[in-house]
């Protein structure tokens, strides 16, 4: 970004290595939208004019000619103003954001899922102080359904099942924390005996 005269009011002209780095800047947002899906890049405020150039570097693969392209995007994405850019920077942030709150979502879905399994009504009883609003009879019988798939080696039907019902209620639950005034590094959390790691399903 450019400063300004403080006698002047007027726009300094960048320097020959504040140049060099806001291009290396251009050029890495470049390559980063470059490899999103058209799905992803719907959602950003990308200029109409500059969508044909990405989804031409979409399209190439070959290492030089990709390379080649990726240098003419940015050159094109140079022409937008700084806050075109910067709108589309912090666009692509939130969405980082979101994709993080979501994985971290999926972790604890998986923990308490394999607790309710290994612990039974003890981790419920947990799971219910967190949410009182929670169906205790229906969790259990998912519970008993999932472990009795698992003994006769049936399809994971309620397996699945019992993740879907706690990702809606622990999902609920974060919005709820942020409805209420919750910030960000306490919407997800749980009990403290709860948080072990656990894979996605």
């Amino acid at each position: 970004m450019r400063g300004r005269d403080e006698d002047t009011g007027e726009f300094l002209s960048p320097s020959r290595s504040e140049q060099r780095r806001q291009a290396l800047g251009v050029l890495e947002l470049a390559e980063k939208l470059a490899s999103l899906t058209p799905t992803q890049l719907s959602k950003l405020p990308i200029p109409d004019d500059l969508l044909p150039h990405l989804e031409q570097t979409r399209k190439i693969t070959a290492h030089i000619a990709r390379k080649r392209q990726l240098a003419f995007l940015a050159k094109q994405m140079r022409r937008e103003d700084d806050e075109t850019l910067d709108a589309i920077r912090d666009a692509l942030d939130e969405d980082g954001v979101a994709a993080r709150r979501e994985v971290a979502l999926l972790h604890r879905v998986e923990t308490w899922r394999e607790r309710l399994l290994e612990e039974g009504d003890v981790a419920l009883g947990q799971l219910l102080d967190e949410h009182p609003a929670a169906d205790r009879q229906h969790l259990r019988q998912l519970v008993r359904s999932t472990l009795d798939e698992r003994k006769r080696n049936k399809p994971p039907r309620a397996f699945r099942e019992l993740f879907r019902e706690l990702r809606n209620l622990l999902a609920s639950g974060a919005s709820d924390a942020a409805a209420t005034g919750g910030n960000e590094g306490d919407e997800l959390d749980f009990d403290p005996g709860a948080d072990t790691d656990g894979n996605e399903d």
